[in-house]
Order: structure tokens, then sequence, then C-alpha cells
């Protein structure tokens, strides 16, 4: 069931339907390379002992300084197999003023986000280790402190891994006449689509083309859509194979909508065979952002994702805000079975959505776990998996299944079933039970 487009954009896409794919192991080489005159920036600070202690084993961090404005933060090292055993602290000072916030805690265990060991995204040899992401708001100055770990029974604190920086991450403003509120539908929405389509870039073009199905090349949201019509699109979809049991398709905000720099990833997309799972995680990157913010948000865990941690693309497939908002995630479309880098050792077969914020000790928005139960509702009916179900994946590799473990596992899963991880934070793990139940009855189950 394709959407009907006008001539000059069916012509654009159907130029930029020939961008290479790739099967799910494929990368190459321009993963984390340097790109001139992108919109946001990153600034990558060393690390240094602050103590006349000069060693692995000693506090390090940078004293108090100012930089240019950023909004997000992160730490980053050269091994991405190494551990950060120990705490990562940082305050910042909001834009021109002379107001530092409180310490913050950023997250050091993150390297059960990740592409799979043994695939091409994982050995390019531009991935690095790194924490969370933190969210901290526009500003213009930092301080950080990475205290080791102490050692047991006495002994020597833990080394620090090698090569630490800091990451100071500016999203870059909102990519001019773009939004999801530009595609308010109605014939003026359908004229600046038309205008939005014939001025993509190749890579934006690429991206946008892959979801040409459920919307207009150049939409900034591909919009939502009743039960019945979802029925017969994923019909349509899987070649004419019936699919009683699908969501209806809720409104999804593109990468075009967030502003997603598609000069930044990889050219080629990875698929996987089908999606039989959905891992939830929270990104663990604060609660301290407006829903207005979201899309900065985004577009800073992207770059960050890329430029600092050397991945691909941004590791989820899919993100939704404390409003509820869904968001397209890694670029391959929205509809089909791309590979993401979510949850290590179970990315093949799987989807992951992230809820944005950290959700330890503070609960979900009710919006947020529905948007969960909505988004799961309609992915997972397209290739026939029951939310209130339990599946088999195979193990790739990890803490708790070794490599080439068969692995029964809930369809809509939490991060920390395939791995041992605080992720997606026990507030909202517990609600996952209530977004199974309300996943299965969107599929009418």
């Amino acid at each position: 069931m394709r959407a009907l487009l006008p001539a000059s954009i069916a012509a654009v896409c159907a130029a930029v339907l020939a961008v290479p794919v790739s099967a799910p192991h494929s990368a190459s080489a321009s993963a984390g390379t340097q790109v001139p005159d992108l919109p946001g920036s990153t600034q990558s600070l060393p690390l240094n002992p602050l103590s006349a202690t000069r060693s692995l084993s000693t506090v390090q961090g940078l004293p108090e300084r100012d930089a240019k404005p950023f909004s997000l933060v992160g730490v980053v090292w050269s091994d991405p197999a190494a551990e950060l055993r120990g705490t990562v602290q940082v305050r910042t000072r909001a834009t021109g003023s002379t107001v530092w916030s409180g310490w913050q805690r950023v997250e050091t265990h993150n390297h059960e986000h990740a592409a799979d060991p043994g695939t091409a995204e994982r050995d390019s040899g531009a991935v690095r280790g790194s924490t969370a992401p933190l969210w901290v708001g526009d500003s213009d100055g930092v301080e950080v402190r990475v205290q080791p770990e102490a050692g047991a029974r006495a002994a020597a604190p833990a080394p620090l891994p090698g090569g630490l920086r800091l990451e100071l991450v500016d999203p870059g403003d909102e990519p001019a006449g773009g939004g999801p509120a530009a595609d308010a539908g109605g014939t003026a929405g359908s004229r600046a689509g038309d205008a939005r389509a014939m001025s993509l870039t190749a890579e934006s073009a690429a991206s946008s083309a892959v979801n040409s199905e459920l919307a207009p090349l150049g939409a900034t949201v591909i919009p939502a859509l009743g039960k019945k019509g979802s029925e017969a699109e994923a019909q349509a979809l899987s070649g004419g194979v019936a699919r009683p049991y699908v969501g209806p398709r809720p409104r999804i905000i593109t990468r075009k909508g967030w502003g997603a720099d598609e000069k930044l990833r990889e050219r080629d997309f990875g698929y996987t065979k089908t999606v039989k799972a959905a891992f939830v995680h929270h990104s663990a990157s604060g609660n301290g952002y407006t829903c207005a913010q979201a899309p900065s948000v985004l577009r800073s865990i992207y770059r960050y994702h890329v430029k600092s941690s050397g991945w691909r693309d941004i590791g989820y497939n899919f993100a939704v805000d404390k409003c509820g908002n869904i968001y397209e995630g890694r670029a391959g479309g929205v509809a089909k079975p791309v590979m993401g880098a979510h949850t290590l050792g179970f990315n093949t077969n799987s989807m992951g959505v992230a809820v944005l914020g950290t959700f330890t000790d503070s609960p979900p928005p009710a919006a947020a776990v529905n948007a969960v139960a909505r988004l799961t509702a309609w992915k997972l009916g397209l290739f026939g998996a029951n939310p209130a179900g339990k599946t088999s994946l195979v193990s790739g590799g990890g803490n708790l299944y070794k490599k080439g473990s068969k692995v029964t596992l809930n369809v809509i899963s939490g991060h920390r079933d395939g791995f041992a991880t605080e992720c997606p934070g026990g507030r909202l793990y517990k609600k996952l039970g209530s977004a199974r139940h309300s996943s299965a009855r969107y599929q009418g189950r």
C-alpha cells in the first residue's frame, strides 16, 4: 500500500532508492570521521590527573573551565572492551550566567548498549568505550572528575581506562523549515512537503525514501493510521500475507522531523531478517529536558553515538519522549527490520526502544509507557509477533548468555533481560507488564 507521491518527488525517490543497502554486518570506514560545516559540534577534551601523582589509579578530570556552548556531556576512552570502574561526576554553568549546577553523576555502565561482538560495526576500529550521555541544557562552563573504584581489602584503586576524554556536544539549531509542525496537512502542507523533498541532500533523500510506503519523500512525520488501514498496509508490505493482529500505526516523527544530520551516519543501511522482540531501554541521559527539547536531545545522542563512540548511527531503532512522542531512530525504514546497536548480544531479529530519561528512581510518565505499547503493537504486528508472548533469540555474546545460546525471552523485554545491567531502570522495568498487556490489546488479541 504505497503512499501516492507527486511525480517530481517520485522521480527523486526512484533515484535514491538505488542507494545500496547492506547485510546486517556491513559497515564502512566513514564511522567517526570528521565532516566539516555540519550543524552542531563536539568538543573533545583530554582528562588529566587532578593530583600530583600522575597515575591511572588517581582521580582524573578537568578543573572548572569555560567552553563553547554545549548541551550534553559524556566521557569516552580508547578501548571499547575496557570498563570504567568508578564514578564520573560533572557540573556545568548555564550559558551567559554565573550559575553552576550541583554535581551530577554520569552513568558509567554503558558498554552493554553496542553492536554485537564480531560484527563489522563493533570491529570497525572506530568504536570507543563510553559512558551514557547526560543532557545538561545550554551550558558554557564545565568541571568533571572521574574517581576510580576503591580496591578490595585496601588494595590499590582499580585503574581507569586509558585515553579518557570529555565530550561536550552541541546539538545545533532546529533545521530551517523543518519540524513536525510543518507536516500539518492540507494543500499548503503538501506544497511545503514538495519543496522539502526537492531540497533534500542525497543522504537525506535516501533516509526518507525507505519510508516511502508510509509517507511522502521529505516528510517530517509519518501520520497515525487506524487499525484497518494498518492491517491492509501490513498485508501489502508483507507481499500479501494477512496480518490480523497489527496495532494502529502511531504517529512517528521522522529523522527529518527531529533534524538528524544524515551526513554523520554511515551511508549504507543494515538489516536483520525479522523482528521477534522489542527491548525497552532508558537513555540514562537525565530527566531535565522539556518535550520541546526532545529533538535536540536526540540530535545530541545521535552525534555522541557516531562522533564520540564511533558507531555507524544512533543505536536505538526508536525513541520516546516523556510526552509520548515517538521518533524514528536508526536509519533504514521504520517498517523494516533495521539492525540496531542497543542490546549487546541480542541486536539480531530485535528492535530497541529508548525512553528518553533516567528511570532508576523516577517513575516513567504514563504517556511514555503508553507510547511504547502503541509502537510495539504496530511494529511487532508487522512481523506477526505477540507482545504478550514469548520468543526465542540466539545470543551473540554477553555477560548473561554466552554466544550461541538459545534464549527464551518475553517479546517485550527490558534491556536487563538480555544483559546484566540497570537499564531500563527499575521504575520503567516494573511498567513493562502493563505495556505488554496494552500492546496486545491494541493488536486486538
